[in-house]
């Protein structure tokens, strides 16, 4: 019997799955139900009983028919492993699966006659006819994967798409003269600047600059397909081409900050490498259309910028009313092959694409494969073929190309264009190219690649390739191909020459068309945020009610709906929830939008949000925070994938692009917010400071010391107030439900904005003496400092405790119960920026008080105390501080509830003691 790939799905098993394929194609994994689509349709074509022909004849061979259909398969499903995708190898790779004997023919078979229905509808030719047109097809320097796709119709439409691609040649002489030019030019800027600016790290294209066609067809293509803006998002390699040579970024500027004399004039904090800054410009098609580019700005965190891009793209199609077909924003994400392979946030990203709260109409992936990563190789990077294979959890198709052939990258990009604007999915492009210097220009390559690098050293550029190319087809001539590269390399020249005589002469250059946005000073100033009783009655009224023949769960109706409509009527208690919820509430009647993230965020992790409310019967869902009223804004509540740095990063992208929307990230436990670490950094704290990003972000961090274990009580309080600096953030750990309201009020109230950080309760919620009345909300307002209940007289108090959060209740009842005079409690409610003012005016009636005790749950390196010892000191005339609280730990709590009891109990008797 002959060995043979087709012969590898034995008789009795092809019937088998024939057989139920015939009775449900969904029934049988996509690479069968694919096989048979084709040979069902060849066999009836060919006069065949379609069940006969599953049969092997006698000497093992299957039909002719058969073997034709597992060819055509054959090169759907492999060619791409044997294309001609790596501009620095002169040999094809092998793929034995692909050999004749493998497809079940030998040599005397090349020219019998063959067809099949599912390639070139039908057509008849000689065998090795169609072996050279698919291989033309899937094996040169294209190589398609899209056979992993499950749904026909969309697999059936990459294919044929793939399958009748115009041929190269098709394109007009202006289009190649313009794929040349984008080519030159990137490539004479990068040059330039090796020249101009030894030694300086930059990042180059170089090897890579088919980058340039992709984004330049994405552009030229977008008005058509109705884009209005691209949002991209893109790593350091590479950035400063495209900044100027798609971005348009101004050369003036761009060599103004080469400079080493370069002081920035418009940068309010730190500033950032001239390589990490964002940029918005519109640019004019060739058709005359323009098209918004929004470049993100970005750290050296790589893949990080993923879904901050994706967030902003939401935003915008927000700003587009394009929430529904969401065609009018393309994001398009420019990765590095080591990366997209190495980080697990791209996996995240992917995996947010087709949910219902976070997906942006599919996302354009450009792999800029260098086939390295800093010193590394893809055998020691990554433990698949490719670099894109993840996108396969996607069942994105993946274009890999040569990127020594721009014409096959502009056909690719336009495959992939039109995928996305046709199924509103994310698509992959993996071009492959190679790194001509080091990771930057100052490493020497050949320490750790020797081989490679002699064979790059050799390499003519793609320019220089596609230059001759035309040259030889007649586009165009050697001197008018020349001429090209000094245009540019002459306006390089002048320019630069521009920006050193304004050096001599002290000049700055405006850093216009960046994403800086510049706001007021942080101020403490008070805001109102209160809310009148009528329109808190219209609120409670809705929130409380469900539409007629919505049967809510009994338990949900009881302890929620009944129980706040009766809280209300009385005038309180309010608890935390319902006080989020007129929060919210009062500012969606009063045109504020609110978006609220994160997992289990519906009916949040202990049962007391319940945003979303479900019919015991139907399921069906319903959502009081989106019928208040008729000219409301919109409430969107999403339970989140299971992930934090990607969500994280989603939502504070979501917040720069659509700043009149209250929008909050919301952490399972606050524990966990440790794994959006690099967003947190990166970004929230740092991106006003690096790149005059600022953000109105809201993070829930639910904290508090419950005995619960390690992994339960801490969102690790301490790790905010370390990042704390230049009015950079807001962290706050509140203990009443109005504070709770009206912070949120006042985030959006003020004219400034920054990321907020709160540590939310957890026993609080529900605890009795956490409540709050009627007329915390109507005459309230936030109060940054809570000022000590008295238990006496002011002059009785010798010893003033300072605390935050949820062990103020801890404190309370030990007073209560000892009856302690001679302390006063003060709640410092915001932590960052500190109220210092109101610290002096809260302890200012205790003129006997000469002890100054700050408690706190958390262990000593961890919480407040680092961050506020300094600060209270100073405040007291460098009066020591007296600390209660648990010893320093490596672990932020202990495992057994019996111990957290007698430390909780232990710091409580400190505070009042020590």
């Amino acid at each position: 019997m002959r060995t043979s790939l087709v012969n590898a799905f034995n008789a009795e098993l092809l019937e088998e799955n024939y057989q139920r394929w015939k009775l449900d194609p969904a029934s049988v994994d996509s690479v069968w139900s694919a096989f048979f689509e084709g040979f069902e349709l060849g066999h009836v074509q060919s006069g065949h009983a379609a069940a006969g022909a599953a049969t092997a004849t006698a000497d093992g061979e299957l039909p002719l028919q058969t073997r034709v259909e597992g060819l055509v398969y054959a090169y759907r499903t492999l060619g791409h492993t044997i294309a001609r995708l790596d501009p620095l190898s002169t040999t094809r790779p092998e793929q034995p699966l692909l050999s004749l004997r493998e497809l079940g023919f030998s040599e005397k078979d090349l020219d019998i006659t063959v067809s099949s229905k599912f390639f070139k509808g039908g057509q008849a030719m000689p065998l090795k006819q169609m072996i050279a047109e698919l291989e033309a097809i899937y094996t040169d320097t294209i190589g398609a994967e899209f056979m992993h796709i499950q749904n026909p119709y969309v697999r059936n439409w990459v294919r044929d798409r793939i399958e009748n691609r115009p041929a190269p040649g098709s394109l007009s002489v202006e289009e190649q003269k313009a794929i040349l030019t984008e080519l030159l030019e990137t490539e004479s800027f990068e040059r330039f600047l090796h020249t101009r600016y030894v030694g300086q790290k930059r990042f180059s294209v170089e090897g890579g600059e088919s980058l340039m066609v992709i984004l330049d067809t994405l552009l030229q293509l977008s008005p058509a397909r109705g884009v209005k803006e691209i949002a991209m998002g893109m790593a350091h390699r590479g950035r400063l081409a495209v900044l100027t040579n798609f971005v348009n970024k101004s050369l003036k500027t761009l060599f103004t900050q080469f400079s080493e004399n370069y002081i920035p004039d418009l940068v309010a904090g730190d500033g950032d490498v001239k390589y990490h800054l964002g940029y918005e410009t519109k640019r004019k098609t060739q058709s005359g259309e323009e098209v918004e580019v929004r470049l993100a700005a970005n750290p050296s965190h790589l893949e990080a910028v993923n879904p901050v891009v994706q967030g902003m793209a939401r935003a915008r199609q927000r700003v587009h009313n394009d929430t529904v077909e969401r065609a009018s924003v393309l994001p398009v994400l420019v990765h590095g092959d080591a990366a997209f392979a190495g980080q697990g946030i791209v996996a995240e990203v992917l995996n947010l694409s087709q949910l219902h709260g976070y997906t942006v109409g599919g996302t354009i992936h450009i792999i800029v494969n260098n086939q390295i990563g800093f010193t590394t190789l893809p055998a020691d990077a990554r433990s698949s073929q490719y670099a894109t294979d993840v996108a396969k959890m996607i069942e994105a198709p993946i274009f890999h190309v040569n990127g020594d052939d721009p014409i096959a990258v502009r056909l690719v990009t336009e495959i992939a264009y039109d995928f996305r604007q046709q199924f509103k999915r994310d698509v992959v492009i993996d071009m492959y190219c190679y790194r001509r210097h080091g990771h930057n220009e100052a490493e020497e390559p050949l320490f750790t690649q020797p081989a490679l690098y002699k064979t790059i050293s050799k390499h003519p550029s793609v320019g220089k390739l596609f230059s001759q190319r035309l040259v030889e087809s007649g586009v165009l001539t050697a001197e008018e191909a020349d001429a090209l590269d000094d245009e540019y390399e002459s306006r390089l020249e002048a320019t630069l020459a521009e920006v050193r005589a304004a050096e001599k002469e002290q000049k700055k250059t405006k850093f216009s068309g960046s994403t800086a946005i510049f706001q007021p000073s942080y101020s403490h100033e008070v805001v109102d945020t209160t809310v009148c009783k009528e329109e808190l009655d219209q609120i409670v009224a809705k929130l409380t009610t469900t539409p007629e023949g919505f049967n809510v769960l009994p338990k949900v109706k009881r302890t929620v709906l009944d129980r706040r409509a009766k809280a209300h009527a009385d005038g309180g208690p309010y608890d935390w929830s319902f006080a989020e919820a007129l929060a919210f509430g009062s500012l969606l009647v009063e045109g504020t939008p609110v978006r609220l993230s994160g997992q289990d965020s519906r009916r949040g992790t202990f049962s007391q949000r319940h945003s979303v409310v479900y019919d015991t019967d139907t399921r069906d869902r319903y959502i009081p925070l989106q019928h208040l009223s008729e000219k409301q804004e919109r409430f969107c509540v999403y339970n989140s994938l299971l992930s934090e740095a990607a969500v994280l990063g989603f939502d504070y992208g979501y917040s720069l692009h659509y700043p009149s929307m209250l929008c909050l990230w919301e952490a399972q436990f606050g524990d966990f917010a440790n794994g959006a670490q690099v967003i947190i950094d990166q970004f929230i704290s740092s991106a006003e400071s690096k790149w005059q990003r600022p953000s109105g972000i809201v993070l829930l961090l639910p904290h508090g010391y419950e005995g619960q274990g390690p992994e339960h009580s801490s969102a690790r309080l301490e790790r905010f107030l370390q990042l704390c600096a230049e009015d950079n953030i807001q962290v706050a750990n509140l203990t009443t439900p109005a504070q709770y309201f009206h912070i949120l009020r006042r985030q959006m109230k003020r004219n400034f904005r920054k990321p907020l950080v709160i540590m939310t309760p957890k026993s609080l919620l529900r605890a009795e003496r956490c409540v709050s009345e009627i007329k915390d909300f109507t005459e309230g307002r936030f109060h940054e400092i809570l000022p000590a209940p008295l238990a006496g007289k002011p002059t009785e108090v010798q010893r003033i405790i300072f605390c935050s959060g949820k062990v103020y209740y801890d404190l309370l009842a030990e007073q209560e119960a000892s009856k302690r005079k001679d302390a006063a409690i003060i709640r410092v409610e915001q932590l960052y920026p500190l109220h210092e003012a109101a610290i002096k005016e809260a302890v200012a009636p205790f003129t006997k008080a000469k002890k100054f005790v700050w408690a706190q749950e958390e262990p000593q390196n961890m919480g407040s105390w680092s961050f506020i010892e300094p600060r209270l000191r100073a405040l007291f005339n460098n009066a020591p501080i007296i600390y209660a609280g648990r010893d320093a730990g490596a672990s932020p709590a202990v495992g057994a509830l019996a111990v957290h009891k007698i430390e909780q109990r232990q710091l409580v008797e400190d505070a009042f003691n020590l």
